[in-house]
C-alpha cells in the first residue's frame, strides 16, 4: 500500500521484448561480469600506476613497474568499453522505465559521463606515450595519471548511483539530482566494495602478467625479480580483498530490506567466504617462500571468479525482487491506459463550440462570429498583426469571393514579410461563405 501511495507509476511501452526475458537476463549477467572484470583492471591499474610512480620518485624500479602497468591500462580500457555495450543494451531493454528514470533524475551528471570518459581515455594515452618525453618532469607526468585516476574514480560512482536509484522508484519523488541520489542507503558502501574489487583483481592480474614465460623480467628490471614483483601483486590483491570483505559486510547490513531474501543472504555469505578464502591464501603467498608463490594462485583465482558469478547472480536477484511489486503496478496502469485508449478510439467525442453570434449585425452576424473565433488572433481591421489587415484582404478579393474562400481553406505563402497562414479545412462550406462575405463587406 505504501508503494502505491508514494511511488510514481508511469505507463510502460507496450512493445514485445526482442528476445525471451530469461535469455536477456542471462545476457545481462554474463556480459556484465565480462565488462566489470576489465573495468576493475582499468580502474585498479590506474590506481596502482599512480601509487607505483609516486614510489618511483625514490626507487627507480617502481617507476619501471608503473610504466609496465600503465601499458595495460589502455588495452583494458578498450576491452571495458567494447564489453560494456551488451549489458547497457540488456538493462536498457529489460528495465527501460527504471533505467531512463534514473538517468533523468541524475540529469547533467549522467550526461557528463561522455566527456569525462573521453578526457580520461585521452589522459591515459598521453601518460603512456609521454613517459620518455616527461622523464625530467615527473611532477607533470604524475599529475596526468592522477587526473585520469580522479575521473576513473568518479565515472563508476555515477553508474553506481544510477543503477542503485533505478531499483528504488519509491525514492524518485524525493530525489533532487545526483547528490541526493548519492545519499541513498547502500551507495557509498557498494562504491568502496567496488574499489576493493578493482584493486584485488588488478593484483591477481599482475601476478599472472608478470609470471608469463614470454615476459622477460631480467631485461626490464635491474633489481626486481619475478618473485618480488609477484609478491607485490599478491600484496595489492590482499589489500583489495580486505577492503572488499569489510565493505561487503557493510553492504549486506545496509541493503534495503525490500529486495532481500534468504536466498540472497545465503549467496552473499558463500561469496564472502570465498573472498576470505582468497584473502587467506593471498596473504600466505606473501609471507611464504618464493618457491611456493604459484602454489595457491589457482585457488585464489577460482575463488574470485566464482565470487563474481555469485555476485552477478545475487545482484540480478535483488534487482528483480526490488522492482517486482512496482512492475506489477506499472503493468496494471498500462493495461488500464490501453483499455481507456481503445474505448476513446472506438467512441470518439466530437466537441463543438457554439459561435457567439451578434444578431444585431444582420446577415453578417454569422460571418463575424466565425471570423472572431478563428481569425482575430492574426488579423486586425486596419493594422498589420501577424497577417495583413481585413481592409487589405477586402481590397484584394473585392471581386473574387470564390478565390477568397479557396485561400482560407488552403492558403499558400504570397509575401516573405508575412508568416505562412494555416489552413482552415475544418470550416464548413457555409462557414467559409459567411466569413468571406464578412471580410468583403469591410470598407
Amino acid at each position: 500500500m505504501l508503494l502505491q501511495v508514494n511511488t510514481p507509476v508511469p505507463k510502460d511501452i507496450p512493445l514485445d521484448l526482442p528476445l525471451p526475458e530469461w535469455l536477456l537476463v542471462i545476457l545481462l549477467v554474463v556480459s556484465f561480469l565480462l565488462h566489470i572484470i576489465f573495468i576493475n583492471l582499468m580502474v585498479g591499474g590506474s590506481i596502482v600506476t599512480l601509487w607505483a610512480q609516486i614510489k618511483g620518485l625514490k626507487n627507480k624500479e617502481y617507476d619501471v613497474f608503473a610504466h609496465e602497468v600503465a601499458k595495460t591500462i589502455t588495452v583494458n580500457k578498450s576491452m571495458a568499453v567494447v564489453l560494456g555495450v551488451a549489458p547497457l543494451l540488456s538493462i536498457n531493454t529489460l528495465y527501460t522505465i527504471y533505467f531512463y528514470s534514473a538517468n533523468a533524475l541524475t540529469g547533467i551528471v549522467w550526461i557528463m559521463i561522455i566527456p569525462l570518459v573521453s578526457i580520461a581515455f585521452l589522459l591515459t594515452y598521453l601518460h603512456k606515450y609521454t613517459w620518455s618525453n616527461l622523464e625530467k618532469h615527473k611532477g607533470i607526468h604524475i599529475s596526468i595519471i592522477a587526473a585520469s585516476v580522479a575521473i576513473f574514480l568518479f565515472i563508476p560512482m555515477i553508474f553506481l548511483v544510477n543503477v542503485n536509484l533505478m531499483m528504488f522508484p519509491e525514492k524518485w519523488g524525493s530525489v533532487q539530482g545526483f547528490l541526493s541520489a548519492l545519499a541513498l542507503p547502500n551507495v557509498i558502501p557498494r562504491y568502496f566494495e567496488f574499489l576493493g574489487a578493482c584493486i584485488a583483481v588488478t593484483g591477481i592480474f599482475l601476478v599472472w602478467y608478470n609470471n608469463r614465460k614470454s615476459y622477460n623480467i631480467d631485461e626490464i628490471y635491474t633489481t626486481f625479480t619475478r618473485s618480488s614483483i609477484k609478491k607485490i601483486g599478491y600484496s595489492i590483491a590482499t589489500i583489495g580483498l580486505g577492503i572488499q570483505i569489510v565493505f561487503g559486510v557493510i553492504v549486506l547490513f545496509t541493503l534495503p530490506a525490500k529486495g532481500i531474501g534468504y536466498d540472497i543472504i545465503g549467496i552473499m555469505i558463500v561469496g564472502g567466504s570465498l573472498l576470505a578464502y582468497a584473502l587467506w591464501y593471498s596473504y600466505q603467498s606473501i609471507i611464504g617462500e618464493d618457491k611456493n608463490l604459484d602454489l595457491h594462485f589457482k585457488k585464489i583465482l577460482i575463488s574470485m571468479l566464482v565470487f563474481m558469478v555469485l555476485y552477478g547472480g545475487s545482484r540480478q536477484m535483488y534487482r528483480h525482487n526490488s522492482l517486482e511489486k512496482h512492475q506489477e503496478l506499472v503493468q496494471a496502469h498500462t493495461t488500464e491506459f490501453q483499455r481507456l485508449s481503445k474505448e476513446a478510439r472506438e467512441n470518439p467525442v466530437v466537441e463543438t463550440e457554439e459561435l457567439a453570434i451578434d444578431e444585431s449585425l444582420g446577415d453578417l452576424a454569422k460571418g463575424s462570429a466565425v471570423f472572431g473565433q478563428y481569425c482575430t488572433a492574426c488579423h486586425k481591421p486596419n493594422d498589420v498583426l501577424v497577417g495583413p489587415p481585413i481592409s487589405e484582404m477586402a481590397d484584394i478579393y473585392k471581386n473574387d469571393k470564390p478565390g477568397l474562400i479557396n485561400w482560407i481553406k488552403k492558403p499558400g505563402k504570397k509575401r516573405p514579410d508575412f508568416s505562412q497562414m494555416p489552413g482552415f479545412s475544418q470550416l464548413s462550406d457555409e462557414e467559409l461563405k459567411e466569413v468571406s462575405k464578412f471580410i468583403l463587406s469591410y470598407k
